[in-house]
């Protein structure tokens, strides 16, 4: 991998750490014990309960790939970068862009799924 297609992914690692920060406090807001004063029917506390839910685990998501890109940039740091865990080779460039946090190239992904 090239210097300028390493500093591209480092670019879009941080960006994309920037996005999920201000996701991540809206999302803090949002996981809140319902208050009762939400219970004006019974429909509106459950749709109320059923939201909550759905953004607590988009905050776990959210807190989990926050580690994997902080991840991502020790791996730049100390070299490591860009590697297979498995195999060693080489991940290609297009798949680092659109998952920056991958640890493993395509190959040996196929070969998990089996």
């Amino acid at each position: 991998m090239t210097e300028k297609e390493l500093g591209q992914l480092r670019k879009l690692i941080i960006s994309t750490i920037t996005e999920l920060k201000k996701s991540d406090i809206y999302l803090e807001d949002a996981t809140q014990p319902i208050a009762p004063s939400v219970a004006l029917g019974r429909l509106t506390r459950m749709e109320a309960i059923g939201e909550k839910s759905v953004n607590e685990a988009r905050h776990i998501n959210v807190k989990q790939r926050l580690e994997r890109l902080g991840n991502a940039l020790k791996r730049m740091d100390d070299g490591s970068f860009g590697s297979c865990i498995r195999c060693g080779n080489e991940i290609p460039f297009g798949r680092l862009s659109a998952v920056p946090e991958s640890l493993i190239c395509v190959p040996c992904a196929e070969k998990k799924k089996r």
